[in-house]
């Protein structure tokens, strides 16, 4: 474990590792370094498809260290992405994933959805999906899906 000597620095560090290995472990991704990659290229894809608004609030329940990688590259100016149908989100999901990476976008998108669901507060998240168009709402865990 680190040790920065300033608690909060370590607990996001923890936690940042702590979701590495869930989804290592729950997703199966080889190690830390694909579990990484996995978690960075969903959450730019599913940013630059909120507003605004929509991207701050879910900024705002990331552990810090999560959080920057989140906004990392952000544009707060950019409309959100249009995507309506699972490929076109797939698609800007693979462009987030490096070369070769060996798993396919969409079930790389649902081990990730599925990280965020059990670690986010549920009702934020289920109020989040609800804005999705319904057949992107399928990439989120079942539980996660309210119409």
């Amino acid at each position: 474990m680190s040790d920065t000597q300033l608690p909060a620095l370590d607990h996001t560090i923890q936690q940042t590792n702590l979701w590495l290995k869930r989804l290592m472990n729950d997703h199966h991704f080889r190690d830390r370094h694909q579990a990484y990659s996995a978690l960075r290229a969903v959450l730019h894809a599913l940013r630059d498809r909120l507003t605004v608004e929509q991207a701050v609030h879910l900024g705002a329940q990331l552990p810090i260290l999560v959080r920057g990688i989140y906004y990392e590259g952000w544009h707060i100016g950019a409309k959100p992405a249009p995507d309506r149908q699972v490929d076109e989100f797939a698609a800007h999901v693979a462009e987030g994933l490096p070369p070769q990476f060996p798993r396919d976008p969409v079930g790389t998108t649902k081990a990730v959805f599925d990280l965020l669901w059990q670690e986010l507060d549920p009702g934020e998240t289920a109020k989040l999906i609800d804005t999705f168009p319904v057949p992107l709402r399928a990439l989120w865990p079942e539980a996660a899906r309210r119409s």
